[in-house]
């Protein structure tokens, strides 16, 4: 029996609907993936909603509703939404800090992240090696002899191409092996549609203030935002990564209800989930990848008698020197 035979076993006893949710401000991993488990149930004769929080927040994804005609729901607008009914989550795992907690029932979880322990799913395929949520899906199709449509193999590749930044980054063979599977069945014209449409005219200004933060120490940048989006965080993340000599990212962005942070490393000896746990060890909570990651630090445990530019740099600088 294939893990999708699985899952749909068990949710074909589902006692009212069954809905697929993605993390908080869906990326484009998150989208592929949801939209491609859609079309598996389907095919199984289950119906599915995907429902979301938070807006979708990054130019790319966006442009992926619009050309792939993706439907997502607010709870809000789900008058049906109750706790009788059931949710598979996708590229997110229960009391994660980027996903909300609904009212219905978490019976499964697929994901590429670090395992959040025993969460009572009666199904979970969780996978942190692999590199991107949308390569775990695209193997449920080879695996159950499924033909993939053209836009859904086109949202898959996509995902991978995105969460792996171009198949270099938290790279697995599964990655591989689901890229060049899907690559055949893809409209190239519609991926490069998206990569012309990966940031705003909006996003520019944002970019060129937390430019204007960046200070390097050594092989560690260190960037701040006064406010900003989970993606405009990572994204310029991901940039200052490129910097020649720097190998070890801490990006940090405070909100209105506490800081959050994405850290990136190209350095094999400095874990990114291990360096964000580190800096909010006892104060917040963390996780993700060897090479990205993310956290939060609740506004509740901020110490304002405290700097916080100076917390973050003496934790980051005390886990490097700790691991070099």
């Amino acid at each position: 029996m294939t893990k999708l035979d699985e899952l749909a076993n068990i949710l074909k006893n589902a006692p009212d609907e069954v809905f697929i949710q993605p993390h908080n401000v869906p990326d484009p991993d998150a989208l592929a993936s949801t939209f491609g488990l859609q079309f598996l149930l389907g095919k199984k004769g289950i119906p599915t909603k995907i429902v979301y929080e938070s807006e979708v927040e990054k130019a790319n994804s966006l442009k992926m509703l619009e050309l792939f005609r993706i439907e997502l729901y607010l709870p809000g607008e789900i008058e049906t939404l109750g706790k009788e009914d059931w949710t598979v989550l996708v590229d997110v795992q229960k009391d994660n800090s980027n996903v909300s907690d609904l009212v219905t029932e978490e019976v499964a979880a697929i994901d590429h992240h670090e395992s959040m322990g025993d969460k009572g799913y009666r199904f979970e395929d969780i996978r942190p090696e692999v590199g991107a949520c949308s390569s775990i899906i695209a193997r449920y199709f080879v695996e159950n002899d499924i033909d993939i449509p053209n836009n859904v193999a086109t949202a898959l590749l996509y995902g991978i191409f995105m969460d792996t930044d171009n198949l270099t980054r938290g790279v697995s063979e599964l990655d591989i092996e689901m890229f060049y599977h899907l690559y055949n069945k893809t409209d190239i014209a519609l991926i490069n549609d998206l990569k012309s449409n990966q940031i705003s005219k909006l996003d520019l200004v944002d970019y060129a203030k937390a430019f204007s933060t960046v200070e390097v120490y050594d092989q560690l940048g260190f960037l701040c935002l006064d406010n900003g989006n989970d993606s405009l965080l990572g994204a310029a993340s991901d940039i200052v990564i490129t910097i020649a000599g720097v190998n070890v990212v801490v990006a940090y962005s405070i909100r209105d209800n506490g800081i959050k942070f994405s850290t990136r490393s190209i350095n094999k000896k400095i874990k990114a989930n291990l360096l964000v746990r580190y800096i909010l060890d006892g104060v917040g909570f963390g996780g993700g990848h060897e090479s990205m990651a993310g956290g939060f630090l609740p506004l509740e445990n901020l110490d304002l008698d405290k700097n916080l530019d100076t917390l973050v740099r003496h934790r980051a600088i005390s886990y490097l020197e700790s691991s070099l």
